[in-house]
């Protein structure tokens, strides 16, 4: 999103502007609303959605559904609580859950889902004040809250193909590439990374997916461009390093951006307009940072996958890359008023 363009309050798309970013001139977009970025958001999604079903079939229909649905009660909950109107049209609730779902392994059981949402909205999106005011991407929290607290299902067991019940599909039972790769030295063939026939959460296992639903919200111009071309350079640096201190390796660079969940964090998740720096520079060094974290932590740390972790660390960087990178005003500095005689 343009930093340049104000989102308008929903309650009266023709109102002024209630914050400016940047400074003058100013050209505002009144058909850009955070009801319509939410909807782009869902709409990006569907070949997630479609990708997912075709791999993990109604494992991935019911986690959808249990989470859009977990993550809209909790809004209501928590703005019952704090005496106010929920706000499930505008879309932030069902974005939310999408995401958190994307971002779960297909075995997740529902009840570890349910967690998730609450601890989402709740603790990563409610405490702060709402929409608009939280720091962390709220999807990520949750996300963090329920790997740490469930272990067996959500990090080393789920990663090594894990299965709830007798009757898993075959593919839930294979190992995710991140973990064949960390564990056995095993290189997924970069086609099946790129169509999404393999296992691991809903969102990463198609990066054809994910490049289809990035390209529509750069073209509609809900994401900025700025911020999935710094995930990409950042990663593809360190990657490309890689590969020519072991050039017989045959995890390439494009295995390393294809694979896991880069690039589904670069479009959907990094891209959040709240937790996200409003500059320009701003942005591309958020997701410059991002991608070498998330290089970083499959390399040096004992987990095979780092979105999640690169994602919250650089939410907590945001403010100071907006104090970093503040741009000069239109024309030049003001000039410093002349000494008096």
């Amino acid at each position: 999103m343009s930093q340049e363009t104000p989102i308008q309050p929903e309650s009266n798309p023709t109102a002024p502007a209630q914050l400016h970013v940047a400074p003058g001139p100013h050209l505002q977009d009144l058909s850009l609303t955070t009801r319509r970025m939410m909807y782009d958001v869902l709409i990006a999604m569907i070949p997630l959605a479609v990708a997912s079903i075709l791999v993990f079939q109604w494992y991935a229909v019911q986690q959808l559904a249990v989470c859009i649905l977990a993550c809209a009660a909790a809004e209501a909950l928590f703005a019952g609580m704090r005496k106010r109107r929920p706000t499930l049209l505008d879309g932030s609730a069902a974005v939310t859950g999408a995401i958190l779902a994307f971002s779960l392994p297909a075995q997740c059981p529902p009840t570890i889902a349910i967690i998730a949402c609450v601890v989402a909205i709740g603790l990563g999106k409610m405490i702060f004040g709402g929409l608009g005011f939280n720091l962390f991407n709220p999807a990520m929290v949750g996300r963090a809250f329920v790997m740490l607290a469930f272990a067996t299902f959500l990090g080393a067991a789920s990663t090594r193909g894990y299965c709830p019940s007798s009757s898993c599909i075959d593919v839930m039972t294979q190992a995710t590439p991140m973990t064949a790769l960390k564990e056995a030295g095993t290189a997924t063939p970069l086609w099946n990374l790129f169509l999404g026939n393999t296992n691991g959460s809903l969102g990463e296992t198609s990066a054809l997916a994910c490049l289809l639903g990035g390209a529509y919200l750069l073209i509609r111009r809900t994401a900025d461009w700025r911020i999935p071309l710094g995930v990409l350079v950042g990663a593809g640096l360190v990657a490309g390093g890689q590969n020519l201190a072991n050039p017989s390796n045959d995890w390439t660079i494009l295995n390393s951006l294809c694979g896991g969940a880069l690039l589904f964090g670069a479009f959907f998740i990094a891209t959040d307009p709240v937790s996200s720096p409003v500059t320009h520079k701003g942005k591309f060094l958020f997701g410059l940072g991002l991608g070498l974290f998330v290089m970083l932590i499959r390399s040096l740390s004992s987990y095979p996958e780092g979105v999640m972790f690169a994602v919250l660390l650089m939410n907590a960087i945001t403010p100071l890359l907006n104090r970093w990178t503040v741009p000069k005003p239109f024309g030049g500095p003001i000039p410093a008023p002349a000494p008096k005689a």
